[in-house]
């Protein structure tokens, strides 16, 4: 038989990659369900892997503890919106438009990851303000409002509008009884507020 006759063969290293890759997907949003339904400090390793349908020693091969399932799952979220934000960014849309959608899309990672960011407790320097994961929407908001050029101290503003954005906030206003459009529609009023001109000479 020529070589070209010959059956093309699966490896067994290739279908194992893809059960891998199959399995760490499969844990991802098994956890993400569970996180959210009952909060990260309720859920153990044990009941994701139960939930699963696989053993725990699958579950630890791919993520070490919990902390880790978090931290998984929030980068690739964090990942989609830096490349929604980029690729929003290149567009010729006013940096004004560009500052609510940002604000508005950081926000609603926030409300949405709120299980997985407020699982950090126990290691607060992980969501800190000043954390890379994070301090690029403090220096996202700083070039628009540089860009809408607006008056007073920039880094004073930019810091404004970014604490708004942390977890901590967003849980206390949700305590408070706001519902997520009342939280979104208060921050385009903030940044209403900060961005339009001073009026140097009002009206007696």
């Amino acid at each position: 038989m020529s070589n070209s006759d010959d059956p093309i063969l699966i490896s067994s290293s290739t279908t194992t990659r893809a059960d891998a890759l199959r399995n760490h997907a499969l844990l991802l949003e098994t956890a993400r369900d569970l996180f959210n339904q009952y909060g990260v400090e309720a859920v153990t390793m044990s009941q994701i892997a139960q939930a699963a349908g696989v053993g725990k020693g699958t579950l630890y091969r791919h993520f070490e503890n919990k902390m880790a399932l978090c931290f998984a799952l929030l980068d690739r979220d964090q990942r989609e919106l830096q490349e929604d934000t980029l690729r929003y960014l290149r567009q010729n849309i006013p940096p004004y438009e560009q500052l609510r959608w940002f604000m508005e899309h950081a926000a609603r990672f926030v409300i949405r990851n709120q299980a997985l960011l407020s699982g950090f407790e126990s290691a607060p320097e992980t969501i800190a303000l000043q954390h890379p994961a994070h301090f690029w929407w403090r220096q996202t908001i700083r070039m628009l409002l540089q860009k809408l050029a607006v008056a007073g101290d920039i880094d004073y503003l930019s810091d404004t509008l970014y604490t708004l954005l942390h977890v901590d906030v967003i849980r206390f206003q949700g305590k408070m009884g706001y519902s997520t459009q009342r939280i979104l529609d208060g921050l385009m009023l903030v940044v209403d507020r900060l961005t339009q001109p001073c009026d140097t000479n009002p009206s007696p």
